[in-house]
């Protein structure tokens, strides 16, 4: 039960940079492009591959959906293993943030799309960082909801 819970919370937290990033987008000249930086890994990934490179609104399907795929398993890792949900959230979180910041340029790829402004920045590392607290939310609650009647009992004669 715990492994759906933390794909669940995986999830949440890939939803939630998405949803953030495709808004703030639309609304601030400074939010980071991660779509469009996402359409040029995918781009290039696949001209190595020789394979045939989606046009339009399917280039940029593909790469949702991708990323979508990609967070959601990057986030659930904060429901495995030993607890520390809230530091696992926010590590990964961080640095998933840091890692949109930084390695665009060392991988070859455009790095204004992260890095164009301070602020643009700045959202890109919060935008990852908050999907870890989301994940980690989701998947504190969720545990707490799938958690055995006496294991609630264990826990609080614990504490």
């Amino acid at each position: 039960m715990k492994l759906i819970n933390a794909l669940a919370g995986g999830l949440a937290g890939a939803c939630a940079v998405t949803a953030l990033h495709q808004i703030l987008k639309k609304t601030d000249e400074d939010a980071p492009r991660m779509d469009l930086l996402g359409m040029e890994s995918l781009t290039k990934i696949l001209e190595k591959m020789n394979a045939e490179i989606p046009k339009g609104d399917n280039l940029y399907y593909l790469t949702m959906a991708g990323d979508l795929f990609s967070n959601s398993i990057y986030y659930s890792l904060i429901g495995v293993g030993p607890k520390k949900t809230w530091l696992k959230g926010s590590a990964l979180g961080l640095a998933a943030g840091l890692g949109a910041v930084i390695l665009p340029k060392p991988l070859g790829l455009n790095e204004k799309h992260s890095n164009r402004t301070s602020e643009t920045q700045l959202l890109a590392v919060l935008y990852y960082f908050m999907g870890g607290l989301v994940s980690s939310s989701v998947i504190k609650l969720l545990n707490r909801k799938t958690e055995k009647p006496y294991e609630k009992v264990a826990k609080a004669i614990k504490n």
